[in-house]
């Protein structure tokens, strides 16, 4: 077996030295390097030749956790509530289950296929239309349905992982029995680089405890400079691990980076090809001047009481998710490429019982939030420029959760089959609805899409071509690419 760094007698080389040093910030700064130097923008004038006319400049993606339920939001069915109690073989309806592309679009990770659940569920809330044209929402959305008029609403979303992992594979296309790819986030970072050297391409927003969502931003093989840098909502501790130390004064910090910088140069003068070297004497600039810019951005005390309550951060229901939205408003304005909200605790959605308390709990948490981003956006002239996608892993099953391990039966199953996620501004139509589930929302049959056509529109109104987003010896499918949905482009 070969080391993967060899030393003699102890010693460290230089640029193991330089590779291992950072007092804390390499593996924050790697997360968001800057593309400014010749060599990657020589290579990044290579690799993406195909530039479209842009729509939108930054992108905020919000990602709810666990499952939302498409059939008590956005995505109504009436013939639940007729059937009601009965299976899907005693309605007068084919059997969603015995249609071949149930199979087609969903492949088991445990081993075996989820116990099949039949009896029908009834919607557990009512829906009135709203906006010009009369678009369905659910009554624990009343302040969404007051900017329905602004929203661009897919409903024939599948994918095909019909487990957890499936948050994963809207970020970045791949079931997890499949080699993973770099998460949308990470592609826009390559193919687009920054509008602000003082803060990075891609962040992340939120907070977690099962390390698994760090996948949500990983950049994979496209490298850590490409991926997603987390930032705390603590304007005075805004980089994790990140902090300068008391006893290190901004002007010694200063003048350490200076050093690591001259003696990066010089490596770099003998390594010239080493763009991982390259990449890391942009790091530690990089780091130095998110200390001082991404507190004035986190700090949202100059924002005024009328813009912190359209965010519903005047209470403590819907105070955490709005600081995370309007924070989010305040990175696209300083001209950040990408900002993934985590909005939602992990699996927060995943209501396998008690569906009606819990996701009218958690509705009760996001909507104002919501709301208030596309209002805030819009009054300041933003939502033409900024492409606003609200997703989910995947829709709940119109059949009551009634199995051997869960005998409740007040819950939904999770439903990869057909559900929906929202969009808004960035050149897109608004008040539109797009696509269709069948009668009792279980597949997506009109225009159906797989995760990977929102990634390749969120892309096309950025003015990149995601064909073109190759890295030689990386064989991508057919599917990654995805496709645009030309529909709901404006």
């Amino acid at each position: 077996m070969i080391p993967s760094r060899s030393t003699f007698c102890g010693r460290v080389n230089r640029r193991t030295m330089l590779s291992d040093m950072g007092m804390g910030f390499g593996g924050i700064a790697l997360g968001s390097l800057l593309l400014q130097d010749g060599v990657t923008q020589a290579a990044q004038a290579s690799q993406t030749p195909g530039m479209i006319p842009a729509k939108a400049k930054n992108v905020i993606w919000i990602f709810l956790s666990g499952g939302v339920s498409h059939l008590e939001t956005f995505d109504p069915k009436p013939l639940l509530n007729q059937f009601a109690g009965k299976t899907y073989d005693e309605t007068n309806l084919p059997n969603p289950q015995k249609l071949p592309i149930y199979l087609e679009r969903s492949r088991s990770v445990v081993g075996f296929d989820r116990e099949v659940i039949s009896t029908i569920m009834p919607l557990q809330v009512e829906f009135k239309q709203y906006g010009q044209n009369g678009i369905w929402v659910s009554d624990w959305l009343p302040n969404l349905s007051k900017v329905v008029d602004e929203l661009c609403i897919v409903r024939s979303m599948y994918t095909t992982d019909n487990d957890h992992n499936a948050e994963f594979q809207f970020q970045n296309g791949r079931h997890s029995l499949d080699e993973q790819q770099p998460a949308i986030g990470s592609w826009i970072s390559y193919g687009l680089g920054s509008l602000n050297e003082n803060l990075p391409q891609f962040v992340f927003l939120g907070d977690y405890k099962d390390l698994r969502v760090k996948r949500n931003f990983d950049a994979n093989y496209l490298g850590p400079q490409h991926a997603g840098v987390e930032l705390s909502l603590d304007p005075a501790n805004p980089l994790p691990y990140g902090r300068r130390m008391p006893d290190v004064s901004a002007a010694e910090q200063q003048s350490q980076f200076e050093l690591i910088g001259r003696l990066n140069r010089i490596a770099g003068q003998q390594y010239r090809e080493d763009q991982q070297l390259q990449a890391r004497i942009r790091s530690y600039e990089l780091a130095y001047r998110m200390q001082m810019s991404a507190p004035q951005v986190l700090d949202l005390s100059n924002e005024t009481a009328h813009t912190k309550a359209l965010y519903g951060i005047d209470d403590q229901t819907t105070q955490l998710y709005g600081r995370r939205l309007l924070t989010a408003r305040r990175m696209a304005e300083q001209g950040v490429r990408y900002t993934l909200v985590y909005l939602s605790d992990y699996g927060e959605w995943d209501s396998h019982s008690n569906i009606k308390e819990l996701h009218a709990k958690s509705c009760g948490r996001v909507d104002k939030p919501l709301s208030g981003l596309i209002r805030d956006l819009k009054s300041r002239g933003m939502l033409d420029e900024t492409l606003v996608v609200c997703a989910t892993e995947f829709g709940r099953t119109p059949a009551l959760e009634k199995t051997s391990l869960n005998k409740a039966g007040t819950g939904r199953d999770h439903h990869p089959h057909g559900f929906t996620i929202w969009m808004a501004g960035g050149g897109l139509k608004s008040g539109y609805v797009h696509g269709a589930t069948d009668e009792l929302g279980f597949h997506a049959v009109e225009h159906p899409h797989y995760v990977t056509d929102i990634h390749a529109t969120t892309l096309h109104l950025l003015g990149l071509d995601s064909r073109q987003l190759n890295i030689p010896g990386r064989k991508r499918l057919e599917i990654d690419y995805g496709q645009v949905i030309e529909d709901i482009i404006a």
